[in-house]
Parts: structure tokens; sequence; C-alpha cells
């Protein structure tokens, strides 16, 4: 069975990021096309990247890097779940990509997003990363907004329209995650 891994690329506290994730897996929850499981960048406890040798050479020799690169290459594929800081992506979220680079190859990717302007402009900088890391970014992508999928910034209330749009970056997500299969297995 295909398998989807809904990363949470948030670690601030307080953060609006866990239960979007929620609301991800509850939905993709009723699929039978694939499973789906939250993968919580707070679990993994990385420090700022501190492997001496970069990720390509698949030469990891900290002890944190172990359980994050196996957890991402149990993976087929990706919906990531992030915040825009500043223009951009978490600088948590930045680093827990860096660490690995082959883990990452040849699998597809989808994002919901949420900020002011719906975290487009983060997912925008995640698409090129993506490319890097021979990610393949769907098309669809849930942007949320603070002022209308929030109530007071900080209750997660998503609009109706919100579930249609992130059913479609499931649908393309699961879709390219099993046409990438021969890829992975070559």
């Amino acid at each position: 069975m295909t398998k989807i891994g809904i990363i949470l690329g948030s670690t601030r506290p307080g953060r609006n990021g866990e239960a979007v994730a929620r609301w991800v897996h509850e939905v993709a929850a009723r699929r039978t096309d694939a499973e789906f499981e939250i993968v919580d960048l707070l679990d993994y406890e990385l420090p700022v990247l501190d492997e001496p040798y970069p990720a390509s050479l698949g030469n990891y020799t900290r002890p944190h890097t172990g359980p994050w690169a196996e957890k991402i290459a149990s993976l087929d594929g990706f919906v990531i779940v992030t915040p825009e800081y500043n223009r951009s992506v978490p600088g948590a979220l930045k680093n827990a990509i860096d660490y690995l680079y082959a883990e990452w190859n040849n699998k597809a990717v989808g994002f919901v997003s949420y900020g002011s302007v719906g975290g487009t402009r983060a997912v925008e900088h995640l698409r090129g990363i993506a490319g890097e890391l021979q990610l393949a970014d769907v098309r669809s992508q849930v942007a949320l907004s603070l002022f209308t999928d929030f109530e007071n910034f900080s209750t997660f209330k998503p609009a109706d329209v919100q579930y249609a749009t992130l059913t479609t970056t499931l649908d393309q997500v699961v879709a390219w995650a099993k046409a990438l299969e021969p890829l992975r297995a070559a």
C-alpha cells in the first residue's frame, strides 16, 4: 500500500499547524488508496544541521539523523503542512529537509499552507527545494488564510471550499506517488 507522510512543518509553541495536520489526516484517513500518517518534526529533535558531509553522499554520522532518514525513506509521498514565516519556509522545516537527500528522491509532494496570504510564498520556496531533491510537486495546493480559515487567528475552522481543494491535492499526491514507484524500485 502506498504510504504518505503528512509532515507537520512547524515546531513553534502554540503552532496552528497541529490542528491543520490533524484535519489533513482526518480527511485522508477516509481514503482507501493509501495509508497516511502524521510526521511531526518535534518528534525528531533535529538540531541545526550538524552532519559533516553533504546529504547527497548519504554518509550520516549523527545519531539523530538515522531515525529521521528511516522515517522519510519508509514513505512514498508527502503532504507538507507549513506556515509562512517572513515570506518563506520555517527554519525547522528547511533544516529537516536539508538533513537528507536520497530519501526524498522520486516521491510526490503536495502542500497545505497557512498564513496571512495563505502561506503561498513558503510553498513557492518549497517547490524549488522539491525540484532539487527530485521530489515531484503536485499542482494543487491548499492555501489557508489566517483571516478566513481561523477564528481569532488561532482556532482552525476551514472554509468548505478547502475540503475540495484538499481532496484534489491528496488525489494528485497519491497518483504521482504510485506513478513514481518504478523509479523508487530501481
